[in-house]
């Protein structure tokens, strides 16, 4: 008689995803309190003793703890599925950031900021083209960077990776030069934009259209205040918003060369690559607009904002580790240096320009 056993179910990966990711996530919700905490310890301190003590917002504190475990004890195999939600939390934060927007906040910006968009797409393009083909870079790592600069970063080079067929070297170099260039923008945009007394209107669309990372866009605003992290969201949306235009473009074009699939449905390619997202701000915005929340409700979806952001904002210094960004190489990252500091520099004139003619 053959002998019974109990058999042991193993749970798969994809039986319980929410338990893979939820390490990760504690993790991030985690460094984004303390990051809250250490701004009220600091704030409580000053208080106290009566010390004008500098208001360094939680955005930094949870960048700079995030940026600490990353590039010390590192993020463990367990905790980099719940780390990597971080672009989740951010798309989760904005769409619920659309109720401190009227549609009336949104059009306005919205139109100015077109205008604006339209100019840094092609001044990127145009910049990180010619740099790439000046130092010899790969064509297709060129496009990457062209992409990856123009609209949001990390996300439009691995939304253009598969479209333009190009190889896992070429994509990390990008990443590595993106982000490298954005954990810079954080530090050095506030500090230029106090410096030259720019307006929270002025100041967050400045970081809206010369930011590249949404994370690091939205993480610039905040930093300089409340107000310029509304307009810094509005303003990179607007660039979002064109992935798959410009994708698509490129797409066209390596086909055209015969260096990548030839992209069938162009409307279905369009609605892949376009970011849902800035379709549920939109919504909430217009819900807000017809006054759907009462107060309490308006200040409850703001405070969910602020804690998605908090997650977002600890992922970004989970996510960059300097050690893997050395090794990228140089030439890419100098590509990249030249070309945002150049666009850094377009944009912030326009915006200064055109604060002569319109109240920025």
């Amino acid at each position: 008689m053959a002998s019974l056993s109990t058999p042991v179910i193993v749970p798969s990966k994809t039986q319980f995803p929410f338990l893979r990711i939820l390490p990760g996530v504690v993790l991030l919700a985690l460094i984004g309190y303390f990051g809250k905490l250490t701004e009220q310890q600091i704030a409580q301190y000053g208080k106290a003793r009566h010390l004008h003590l500098p208001n360094i917002e939680y955005v930094l504190w949870a960048i700079l703890y995030g940026l600490l475990v990353s590039n010390t004890v590192g993020v463990a195999p367990i905790l980099r599925p719940g780390v990597a939600t971080y672009d989740f939390w951010l798309k989760l934060g904005i769409v619920f950031l659309g109720v401190r927007f009227l549609l009336g906040d949104v059009w306005k910006l919205g139109g100015l900021s077109l205008g604006f968009v339209v100019i840094e797409l092609a001044m990127s393009i145009v910049l990180m083209t010619l740099l790439g083909r000046w130092l010899n870079l790969s064509p297709k790592l060129t496009s990457l960077l062209a992409i990856g600069s123009s609209i949001c970063g990390v996300s439009a080079i691995i939304a253009a990776k598969g479209a333009i067929d190009a190889d896992d070297e070429d994509t990390s170099y990008a990443i590595a030069a993106i982000l490298a260039l954005g954990a810079f923008s954080l530090f050095a945009f506030p500090l230029i934009g106090h410096s030259l007394g720019l307006s929270d209107h002025a100041f967050g669309l400045w970081a809206g259209l010369a930011v590249d990372n949404t994370a690091e866009a939205t993480a610039a605003g905040a930093l300089y205040s409340d107000a310029a992290a509304k307009f810094a969201v509005l303003a990179k949306t607007a660039r979002n918003a064109t992935i798959g235009f410009v994708v698509l473009a490129y797409a066209v074009y390596w086909a055209r060369k015969s260096k990548a699939e030839v992209v069938q449905n162009k409307a279905a390619f369009l609605w892949q690559k376009f970011p849902k997202f800035v379709l549920g701000f939109l919504l909430i915005s217009l819900a807000a607009t017809a006054g759907l929340f009462s107060k309490s409700q308006v200040a409850d979806i703001a405070n969910l904002s602020r804690w998605s952001f908090l997650l977002t904002f600890a992922g970004v210094g989970l996510q960059t580790n300097i050690r893997d960004l050395r090794k990228q190489g140089l030439k890419p990252l100098f590509v990249g240096a030249i070309g945002e500091f150049a666009i850094a520099g377009l944009t912030l004139a326009l915006i200064v320009g055109a604060s002569r003619f319109l109240v920025l």
